[in-house]
């Protein structure tokens, strides 16, 4: 387990858990260290080792194991040991340094939980750095461990103080050559800038996207047809064919026969426009049946029904009106048009009618 929450209590901090239990022979400064026991507390067992020999400038580890109870905590409050504080002090006059916790020498940890004891074995990289070069003794000095009880008092316990032998790297080594620098090694820098440059086109996109679908269903909604013009009135209609068969050059040409059978389709399509039934394809005697309660105000239904008649004869029975007969025919068709259009006055008057049993 990674150090980057391992602790070492502090010197200072034992002293002032010394004097908090009123001793009051404890110095103010203290380069060492004091254990110190809350009120009731069982000491730890605690055991730890160190190598004998090692080399300038090489990392050798403190291996420190604690049997305590289940709920007590070794290291908790972190790695806090301070630049300016006695125990670094004595530490770095010994020549020992700690090296950076974040780096590849991190202090480790490993908790075994064997019932209600707890068994934690610390690791600490300790790096020996002599003033001089040369073989020399040093003496790794009592380290403070700090053990966290669950009611929040913190017990502190020594290290022993272990001697050890340091060489030079190349003490053994016979007409030492230097040693060229390392490779490098890559090593990775966030780019903030380009993240969030890319970050901002990502959401760009998918907003101009988003705005692009919903302009493209804006534009694709259905959308309300305009009206229709309202229907031409049937006697305009009727009104405009008549005048239409009188400049047919139909006379000219003696057509009297086409010109009959036009004035009188005009008609009958006028009176089943008007009243509400196919007046194309009814006969006479159909026409004048639907039409006996229609308003015809100002034409008498007898005027109509010989109209319609006199047109089947020419229709049926093979009779050749003359030019006259077409202009009298034309004239009555376009009387019975306008006597029949309905009065602005009447404007509850029925426009269609019902087919009659």
């Amino acid at each position: 387990m990674r150090a980057a929450w391992i602790s070492i209590a502090l010197v200072c901090l034992a002293s002032a858990n010394a004097r908090a239990d009123g001793d009051a022979s404890t110095p103010d400064t203290v380069h060492g260290c004091v254990e110190t026991l809350p009120p009731g507390a069982v000491r730890p067992t605690m055991t730890d080792t160190f190598p004998e020999k090692g080399l300038s400038g090489y990392a050798s580890s403190l291996v420190v194991t604690i049997d305590h109870g289940k709920g007590e905590r070794v290291l908790a409050n972190g790695l806090e040991l301070q630049q300016a504080s006695d125990a670094a002090k004595t530490l770095t006059d010994q020549g020992w340094v700690i090296p950076n916790q974040d780096g590849g020498a991190a202090a480790r940890i490993t908790i075994q939980t064997m019932g209600e004891h707890t068994k934690t074995t610390l690791e600490l990289p300790l790096l020996a750095l002599p003033k001089e070069p040369g073989r020399h003794q040093l003496t790794l000095p009592p380290m403070p461990i700090a053990v966290s009880r669950a009611s929040g008092d913190i017990s502190v316990l020594c290290t022993h103080a272990h001697a050890i032998t340091i060489d030079d790297p190349i003490a053994s080594t016979d007409d030492p050559k230097p040693r060229t620098n390392p490779a490098p090694q890559n090593q990775r820098e966030e780019w903030t800038s380009l993240k969030n440059t890319l970050e901002a086109i990502g959401v760009g996109v998918v907003l101009g996207a988003l705005l692009l679908y919903l302009v493209r269903r804006w534009l694709r909604r259905p959308k309300a047809v305009p009206p229709p013009p309202p229907p031409r009135p049937p006697w305009e209609l009727a009104l405009e064919r008549l005048d239409e068969v009188r400049h047919a050059g139909l006379l000219e040409t003696e057509r009297f026969g086409d010109y009959f059978d036009r004035v009188n389709d005009a008609l009958r399509a006028y009176l089943g426009a008007r009243y509400g039934f196919d007046g194309i394809e009814s006969t006479t005697d159909e026409i004048l049946g639907r039409m006996k309660d229609a308003p015809l105000a100002g034409v008498p239904l007898p005027v109509i029904a010989e109209f319609l008649q006199t047109c089947d004869l020419v229709k049926f029975a093979n009779m050749t009106p003359s030019e006259d007969e077409c202009k009298d025919v034309l004239g009555a068709g376009e009387r019975i048009v306008r006597d029949t259009i309905p009065s602005p006055q009447r404007i509850d008057e029925p426009k269609r009618l019902e087919a009659t049993s």
